[in-house]
């Protein structure tokens, strides 16, 4: 059994994933055995939807942690990396970025049955929703720009010097990205999407010039934060199953489609009176990020065009798995007709004049 502690973790490699439960009594042996001081009886539980890594939360007397594991059985051989996760979080430990503590990393499938890590759980609160319902229109304002401030402390970290050379290839990201994209909507389709195939080529056709690399999370948004119990400020940056070297400006197009969908469109904000809710417009909110960053290049129609992109390839593989039977969610036949909406805006980005840098 191989399970690392330490700050040294170097990405080891993958065993095959064993089933989907797992012994209590055996997690609770290896980590009384593994983690010192713990006391009293563990108590399990199990959070989040599942359709990403099982999460649970793990509580003793004396230390609450989170468990996240790799899913038992067959995935694709980059998904669901938990090993990136652990190790990324690791490396930031000291940076101006928050990010739970980790406590161990465990690559063997003896214990829970596929490998997984524990980290220290953070207290405070998570927003499901762009709307932030409940949050009076001053504080949601400030949640908002804290989630801008975090994104942009992200992009200036020195990834190189906290170690994460060759957590990435430097430069053509893009290029690869667009690649791995049309390869994955090759293997889901199982139907027409016109616009999604239009919205393919152009962006081929179009690739930008620049070309920046920088610690990316590859799913920014306000669900993967955790703020302050009762502070408009990010004290945990979440979920780096995604997380890689690339492109900051890939980031902050994902970050923004709120603002460019429906709330029918997988929860956007497009058509709300964002001055009554206190959520800034895209332009205010942009620019507090370009301040916070000290950036001069800003997010063109190409970038929002392949974050359209991307999100309608994914709904079209939960779509693929629905009608062959093997989604998770019940609403994966909604979500997956999503698709046709999301390349429907990458076109509309493609026809926004482009913006000055």
């Amino acid at each position: 059994m191989r399970c690392v502690s330490g700050p040294d973790m170097q990405n080891p490699p993958e065993r095959a994933a064993g089933t989907a439960g797992f012994d209590p009594e055996r997690l609770d042996a290896f980590l009384q055995r593994e983690v010192p001081g713990l006391r009293g009886p563990m108590q399990l539980e199990r959070i989040g939807g599942g359709q990403s890594n099982p999460t649970f939360f793990l509580s003793y007397d004396n230390r609450r942690m989170v468990l996240r594991k790799k899913p038992a059985g067959v995935v694709l051989p980059s998904a669901h990396a938990v090993d990136r996760e652990y190790r990324v979080m690791r490396a930031l430990a000291d940076s101006a970025l928050p990010v739970p503590s980790m406590v161990l990393y465990c690559e063997s499938v003896d214990v829970v049955g596929t490998p997984f890590y524990v980290m220290d759980r953070i207290e405070g609160r998570i927003f499901p929703t762009h709307a932030l319902p409940g949050v009076a229109p001053a504080e949601r304002r400030a949640l908002y720009l804290a989630m801008a401030d975090t994104m942009a402390t992200l992009h200036r970290l020195d990834w190189a010097g906290f170690g994460l050379e060759g957590f990435g290839k430097r430069g053509a990201f893009f290029e690869r990205q667009l690649r791995r994209w049309a390869g994955q909507w090759a293997l889901s389709r199982t139907g027409e999407n016109a616009d999604l195939d239009t919205l393919l080529r152009w962006l081929g056709q179009n690739l930008p010039e620049d070309d920046e690399t920088t610690l990316v999370h590859g799913d920014f948004k306000i669900g993967n934060l955790m703020y302050h119990p009762s502070e408009p400020r990010v004290i945990g940056v979440l979920d780096w199953e995604l997380s890689t070297l690339g492109h900051p400006l890939a980031d902050v197009a994902f970050n923004t489609v709120a603002w460019r969908t429906l709330p029918t469109e997988y929860d956007g904000i497009r058509g709300l009176d964002l001055a009554a809710l206190g959520i800034p417009s895209e332009v205010e909110y942009l620019d507090r990020y370009y301040r916070a960053a000290g950036r001069r290049s800003k997010v063109q129609p190409f970038h929002w065009a392949f974050a359209f992109m991307r999100w309608a390839v994914i709904f079209e593989g939960i779509a693929a798995r629905s009608r062959a039977g093997t989604a998770v969610a019940g609403n994966a036949a909604h979500v997956g007709s999503l698709a046709a909406a999301m390349a429907r805006r990458g076109l509309e980005a493609i026809d926004e004049p482009m913006h000055t840098t």
